[in-house]
């Protein structure tokens, strides 16, 4: 096992890797950017490492100075998080190379699944279903084509996409001619290739993914679902495990599939493989998470196992300890990601200095935030401020807990999406689990 753990990241994702650490014995490293000087990452790791200027790219994705600082530290290896670095293939790819090992799945394996065309046509080919669609699509003519014999609506994604970023509804064929040059130029300037691919559009489905853990020696677990429906602008906002849309049934066979996935591409670590799953409970894969979610505190609730501990003991050549019936899924857990955001002016972002700061509390409520009063929030990165998750013995539970909690909740000097929240946990159809992928724009942004 490791003796020391370089954590290549920032904010909540960084702290709640240090207090894994901690439970397992093992000294921390944070690095940081100079916005991030007083951060408590920096003020709870045991050791600190400044590695650039504030812009992202001088700093928590310069991966030399990130290595750099490894090396100094004599950490034997380094956690990515999420974001940044943590789906990187030439950072994993370098970190082995300079005998440090990378607390994820290897370079190869975060290649091919970061290629959704290449990933859709390899488990296409080992029976896992996937959603309709086509290969990459060069030309205008040839995606009308394709748009015509799936059946509109279409989607147009880019093939190395990600967080919502290169996608397209089109919803009649002259959507299809004026936006396909819109959707090569976005998947160009965020990807660096123009290549994009078709998929059929449901209206009404479920955005559900399965968390799964593989150890070095060939076993898998997954460890229930996640339902992410509830999202805007393809941007989760509120997940919350288990599914009500799933039964008994349906979640055995959609964990098998997810295993399946991971046993085909030679998995390694914590994982997640994503779901669409229709009107009808017809389920598609989608893709593959190949680091730890924002999300995977619901999960955690729901089934008492630290899925980072897991993730850092898994990397250090330990074995999963239980197995698949050891696993049980007890009551329901909901999860708010609290951004730093103001919903009345298009959700723009509202960095600034936290002047009051009040945390809910009581039983079955969870926060994870590097927030602190008098704390001043960057404009240089991600507007996530804490993630409120709340668990009860029932999803009704869950929901009061979760209002009470969103009540409680104070942070002022900024602007926050916790007004939103509160308007989304109130709304009957939320509360009956009548909602899919679009039910926020539809619902409740008019």
């Amino acid at each position: 096992m490791f003796s020391k753990i370089l954590i290549a990241n920032r904010g909540e994702i960084a702290l709640r890797i240090i207090r894994a650490c901690k439970e397992l014995g093992i000294e921390s490293v944070a690095v940081f950017s100079k916005e991030d000087e007083n951060s408590l990452p920096v003020r709870f790791a045991d050791e600190a490492i400044c590695i650039g200027p504030r812009e992202p790219s001088e700093s928590y994705l310069n991966i030399p100075r990130i290595i750099s600082a490894a090396e100094i530290a004599g950490a034997e290896a380094i956690h990515p998080g999420y974001g940044f670095l943590a789906e990187n293939e030439h950072f994993a790819e370098v970190c082995h190379s300079s005998g440090i090992e990378f607390i994820g799945p290897s370079e190869e394996v975060i290649r091919k699944l970061g290629n959704k065309v290449e990933a859709r046509e390899a488990f296409t080919k080992a029976g896992i279903p996937v959603i309709p669609g086509s290969g990459v699509v060069e030309e205008k003519k040839e995606a009308i084509k394709i748009a015509n014999e799936l059946g509109y609506p279409v989607i147009l994604k880019a093939a190395l996409g990600g967080g919502g970023r290169g996608m397209r509804i089109i919803r009649r064929k002259r959507e299809l001619s004026s936006l396909f040059d819109v959707a090569r130029e976005e998947a160009k300037a965020s990807f660096g290739k123009s290549d994009i691919y078709i998929e059929k559009y449901f209206t009404r489905a479920r955005h559900i993914e399965f968390q799964i853990l593989a150890d070095k020696f060939g076993k898998i677990l997954h460890f229930g679902e996640r339902d992410c429906s509830i999202q805007r602008r393809y941007q989760k906002i509120l997940e919350e495990a288990p599914s009500l849309f799933l039964d008994s049934i349906l979640r055995e066979k959609m964990g098998e599939v997810a295993a399946r996935v991971a046993k085909e591409i030679g998995y390694v670590g914590a994982g997640t493989v994503e779901f669409l799953v229709d009107e009808k409970k017809n389920f598609y894969f989608m893709e593959v998470n190949t680091r730890i979610q924002v999300e995977h505190p619901v999960t955690e609730m729901i089934t008492g196992k630290d899925l980072v501990k897991e993730q850092i003991l898994i990397a250090g050549g330990e074995r999963l300890v239980y197995d698949q019936e050891d696993i049980k899924l007890e009551g329901h857990s909901i999860e708010c990601r609290i951004n730093a955001e103001d919903p009345e002016k298009n959700f723009i972002p509202s960095p600034g200095t936290i002047s009051t700061f009040h945390l809910p509390g009581g039983p079955g409520v969870r926060i994870d935030t590097h927030l602190f009063s008098g704390y001043t929030i960057p404009s240089h990165y991600d507007s996530l401020l804490a993630k409120l998750i709340t668990w009860g013995r029932n999803r009704e539970e869950a929901i009061i807990r979760m209002k009470r909690s969103l009540e409680e909740f104070v942070i002022e000097g900024v602007k926050t999406n916790i007004p939103f929240h509160q308007h989304i946990i109130e709304n009957e159809r939320f509360k009956r689990g009548e909602f899919y992928t679009g039910f926020v724009e539809e619902e409740l942004i008019k």
